[in-house]
Parts: C-alpha cells; structure tokens; sequence
C-alpha cells in the first residue's frame, strides 16, 4: 500500500513538472503519449485510493499558471478540459453513461487541432482581447499577438453588444517547417511540435514575431449561445462561419456510438492529409438542453469527450550521426537511421539538431530508438530504448575541424550551436548560391541546388558572384542542360541583375537579415556603397533592425571576402542601388493592403508592383489605408476595411489604375 502511495506522489510530481514545462516554457520534455500514460496511472490509483486525491492533484486541475510577463484575464466562463478517450471502449462508455440521461442523442464529431486554446472577446462587434486559456479561470492578455493572425476577424460581420468565442491557434505544417529551417540555420534550439510553435509563437512579447509566424485559428465554441438564439452545437458552427471565423469543415454529425468509432478509426488513418497537425477528435453531444442536463464535474464537462490517437512511433537504429554544414556555417548533427516507414513516408534521416540535445537524450551511434514526425513533417528521435544496448553503441563528439573544409569549428558562448569559421567553406558556398539565386533573393529560375552542384563541382563557379561569368558553352555540358534550358538559364541571370538592392541584401545571406530587413536597409541607405559605411550606430538608430542584426551587418561589411565578392558583383553589372522607379508614382506614400487569394498575381509580385508606383504594401488596415485589393476568400482584412469605410479594388480595378 505504502508503495502505491509513493507511486501516486511520484506521478503527481512527474505531471507537475510537465505541466510546467508544456504550459509556462513552452518547451515540453515529453511526449502527449508519455503525458497520458502517466495522467491515466495516476488516475486509476487516485480511484483506487479516492481519501487521497487531493485539490491540488494534477488530475483535478486544468492547465498551467499565468506568465508574470502578461496582464492576466479572468475568463466569463472556466476553460475546462475535456476527458479523454484511447480505445473504442471508452467512446462506449461515454455514449452508456450519456444514454442514462437520454435514450435518444445526437453527437457532433470534430478533429482536435494540436494548437494553444484563444479566447476572443467582442464588444459591439469589434475584437477587444484575446487570452490564453492559463490556469482555465485566468489566462493572459495576449491581444495584439491574436490580431496578427489572418484568420481571426476584428469586427464581425453582424454586430452584436458582447460575444465570447473560443476556439484554436495552430501553426501550419508548412509555417512549421519552415520556421524550425531557420531557426536550425540560424543556429537556434528548434520547436518540439507545431502546438509547441504556436504556443511559443502567440506568447510573444513582441508581436511582429507572431505575425512572422504565419499562424492561423478555427472558432468552434461561443459562451452564452442560447441567448444568441443558437440551440445546439451545428448553430454555433454555422453562427460562427456567418460571423466570418473560419470553422473547421471536417465536423459530422452521428446518431450511435458505433458511427462515431468508424470515423474516428478512418481519421486515425487520415490524419497526415491535413495541412495542420490534429491529434484526435472531440466528440460532443449537440443539443445544448441535453448538455445543460448532463451537467459537469470539477474539471469537465459530461457531455463532450477527447479522442486521442494512439502516439504513431516507430522504432529504428540509429547506424551513423554524420554532419551537415548549412550556409551560414553552422554544423548540424543528422542521424542516418535504418529505413523505416513513419507518417505515410519512408524515413533514412533524422536531425538531431545539436550536441545539447544528443546528450540530453543520451543518444549513441548504434542505439535503437522511438521516431515521430514532428507535426507529421519532420522525422525525429522521441527516445532512445537503453534496454536494446548491448554494449557495442558509441558516444557522438562534434568534429574540431570542419567536415567539408578541415577549418575549426568553434561554438560561441550562449548558442547551442557550433559553426566552421572559414567564410570559403564549400558547403556554406554552396548552401549560400542556393540562397542566393531563390525566390525572394536573386531570383534565378532553373538554378536547382543539383545544377548548383554540378557547376561547383566542374569549377565553373566557386561563389554566387561567378553565376554572372558564366558562358551558354559552360552550361550546355551540365547533365541535363539542354540548348533551351541553357538559353533560359542565360536570360534568367542577365534579368537578375536588375534585381536591385533590397534583394541583393536578402541574397548575400547576412546573418538575422531577412527579406523585410533587406527592404528597410535598401530604403534608408539607397546604395551598397552607402550601406558598407554605415556605423553601428547609424544601424541601430534604424526602426526595426536591432542590436543583433545591427552587430552582424557591421561585421559582414568588414570582411574582405565581402569587398571582393561586392567587387565581382560590380565588374558584372549588377545594380546595387535601391534606384528610382520608372513607373509613375500615383501611389506616392499611399498604404495599401491585398488579401484573399489572387488570380492575376502572386502576392510578393503585386507588392512589389504596389511599391514601384511608389505605395507601401503594408499588412495591416487601418484608418490611413488608402485602400485594399482584394481576391478570393478575403477574411477579416476585407471586414475590418468594409467597417472603417475603406476603398475596396478587385484586381482588375487595380490594373487599370496601373495601366502606363
């Protein structure tokens, strides 16, 4: 008895930590499946030993405590948490004791976003906060944070005195994605999961991040809905979509248990096909009189129930930890694991993404391990199974010297990372040629990382600059090079060069310089030649660069591989100037939003028309927009625009307002 006593201390510690870990970090330790197995132990001994539960007991709590960081909220309403569900059993047993009320039910089924609870809250029609769900009584103000998000509609579209709606703030799978590939660039720990992103991503202090983040929400709940007129939980769906939230389309309606079952099992198998990461469904039954006489317990309600999918891992060995040197020259240890299916794909690889997290794990070449995917996107090492280890497994010790080029490698105070100090290191060369020519950058279509590749390896370029000596008889021996895609090449580099400044700063791949930064720089200083004499100072003085980026362009700017490369740039006709736009400027000074999906256009190239005419696409609308275009599904941009009396042009209107 005395150990089960032990054993019910122990776990109550265990959930505590991580809970504090999960809700106050936002760095979790452990996996939900971990979490789970650890909640329901603990579960079955507080019903095995009921004169022990305690109020402080993690089983009788709901979530984490509010950050000293943010204005605390009290909520209309607890946010309660739902009981869970893992097996066809349980979803049985909810429906059983749902009948004891109700002989006849209707359950509504909708997938469980893996995201942060946002409550909003309008006044009038217009959105005045947004909280996070805390300790489920008091949450944190993390309003201007919430108004970055595109999904999430300022002003309703029928106004209304007060209106209370929950629902989820996720991150994207590709939001995710590409957010940890910078991060891992920039030599920064990575998140954990998507939920671990937006969680971190919507607890910002500042709330540009957040908008960086590209995060988005579906609305499911509204407080007091019967006083809306609303009866059940397809009203408030459908009240909801009416009022401009986005309502996830997934949800259906089942009358028996046994339909419920089937489609939990078909999501189970369907869930990689989503854009988001869900890890279950949420069962509720639909009629809020039926609800209202279930009632609820201390934590949850009775009428609605969480189905959890079973944690998809596998097991694998790790075969070798080899090294991979991204352009800005940090080192980043990747597993090759012994294939295995994961998610819908076959797996070979997996980063560790550094040594801090190696040791933590404790992983060792020859170890057998646990592999997930991260938001169903990126393979990674859950645990390492010590049991399997017969002795024959070796520690992993990062290379003093860099694998591609034999420089030292170093790891500077306060990073995780560890870098190669050689700024002619082949694969930062590489790496960097293949920023150089992207999208946002210099913008080089038919320049593929295996061109890239092959034009290194055959010595015809040795950095970015040298792509503007290239020759059509240099291409066309490139595997797969034909005469046209030559031709093709040739022009795409020529038109390249009038790319202009604020790309040119994005190409050259300075550290914390993104494609904004490039634009602001371009606009103040006007030249590279004005930009490599500005001071520390001069930077820092700027809105929008900080110290960091300030230090680093500083430093970039003193090196001599830099004034060569610039050199070579120059000798080659590439324009380094922010320059002054041909077009006439009738949009002078002008704030101008898009939004919605555009048909004419893709967005970077309507703002970069906006800009040339001598406007500011900015991302936000307010009373000095000057007007907004708008395509297809525009959301709460569109409603706020309509509600302040703000021109709205479709984008044939602004063709002819551009029109020479």
């Amino acid at each position: 008895m005395q150990d089960e006593f032990e054993r019910i201390a122990m776990l109550r510690k265990a959930l505590e930590e991580a809970n504090r870990q999960y809700y106050e970090l936002d760095q979790p330790r452990i996996t939900d499946a971990e979490y789970d197995a650890l909640m329901r132990e603990l579960l079955d001994l507080e019903a095995k030993h009921p004169d022990r539960v305690t109020p402080d007991s993690p089983t009788q709590r709901v979530g984490g405590a509010v950050a000293k960081e943010y204005t605390k909220v009290r909520h209309l309403e607890p946010l309660l948490s739902l009981d869970n569900a893992f097996d066809p059993g349980d979803l049985r047993e909810f429906d059983r004791r749902v009948r004891q009320v109700s002989a006849s039910v209707d359950y509504v089924v909708e997938l469980k976003i893996d995201g942060l609870t946002v409550a909003l809250t309008y006044e009038d029609g217009l959105m005045v906060r947004g909280a996070t769900r805390g300790d489920g009584s008091v949450g944190e103000d993390i309003t201007a944070n919430v108004r970055t998000v595109g999904s999430i509609p300022l002003r309703l579209k029928k106004t209304v005195p007060n209106l209370s709606v929950r629902g989820e703030g996720y991150m994207p799978k590709a939001s995710f994605a590409r957010l940890n590939q910078e991060r891992e660039e920039e030599g920064q720990s990575t998140f954990a999961n998507p939920r671990n992103a937006a969680a971190g991503s919507l607890r910002q202090l500042n709330s540009r991040i957040t908008a960086e983040r590209k995060l988005d929400y579906f609305a499911y709940q509204v407080l007091s809905a019967k006083e809306l007129g609303l009866h059940n939980q397809i009203d408030v769906l459908t009240y909801l979509k009416e009022q401009g939230f986005v309502v996830n389309p997934e949800y259906k309606v089942f009358s028996n248990i046994e339909e419920v079952i089937t489609y939990c099992e078909q999501m189970a198998a369907e869930r990689h096909r989503f854009p988001y990461d869900i890890d279950g469904l949420v069962i509720k039954v639909n009629e809020f009189d039926l609800q209202q006489e279930l009632g609820f317990t201390a934590k949850s309600p009775r009428w609605a129930i969480s189905y959890k999918f079973p944690a998809e891992q596998v097991e694998t060995v790790i075969e070798d930890i080899i090294i991979r040197v991204g352009r800005t020259g940090v080192l980043t240890p990747t597993a090759a694991l012994k294939a295995v299916s994961v998610a819908g794909s076959t797996v070979s690889r997996a980063t560790l993404h550094n040594l801090d997290n190696i040791r933590e794990k404790d992983i060792r070449i020859g170890d057998h391990v646990l592999l997930h995917k991260a938001g169903d996107v990126i393979p990674e090492v859950v645990r390492v199974l010590p049991e399997k280890r017969t002795g024959e497994e070796k520690l992993f010790e990062m290379p003093d010297l860099c694998p591609e080029c034999q420089s030292p490698v170093l790891r500077e105070e306060g990073e995780a990372a560890y870098r190669c100090q050689s700024i002619i290191c082949p694969a930062q060369q590489r790496e960097g040629i293949i920023h150089f020519v992207s999208r946002d950058a210099m913008s080089i279509d038919g320049l593929g990382p295996a061109v890239v590749q092959q034009l290194l390896e055959a010595g015809l370029i040795k950095d970015a600059a040298d792509l503007y000596s290239l020759t059509f008889d240099d291409l066309t021996p490139v595997e797969r090079m034909g005469k046209k895609s030559a031709e093709n090449l040739m022009k795409a580099i020529e038109d390249s060069k009038e790319r202009g400044l604020a790309p040119l700063i994005f190409a050259m791949g300075i550290r914390h310089t993104g494609v904004k930064a490039g634009k602001i720089l371009a606009q103040t200083f006007g030249s590279m030649e004005k930009l490599q004499e500005a001071t520390l100072e001069d930077l820092q003085g700027i809105p929008d660069i900080g110290p960091a980026m300030a230090e680093s362009l500083v430093q970039f700017f003193k090196l001599e591989s830099t004034a060569q490369f610039l050199t070579k740039l120059s000798e080659a006709g590439v324009n380094m100037t922010a320059g002054t736009s041909t077009k006439p400027q009738i949009f002078g000074g002008k704030s101008i939003v898009v939004t919605g999906s555009l048909e004419r256009w893709e967005r970077r190239e309507i703002e970069t028309l906006i800009e040339e005419y001598g406007g500011k696409a900015a991302s936000s609308v307010s009373k000095k927009t000057a007007f907004v275009i708008a395509g297809e599904k525009a959301g709460s941009k569109l409603v706020k625009a309509q509600g302040l009396g703000v021109p709205i042009l479709s984008e044939e209107e602004f063709e002819e307002m551009i029109k020479d």
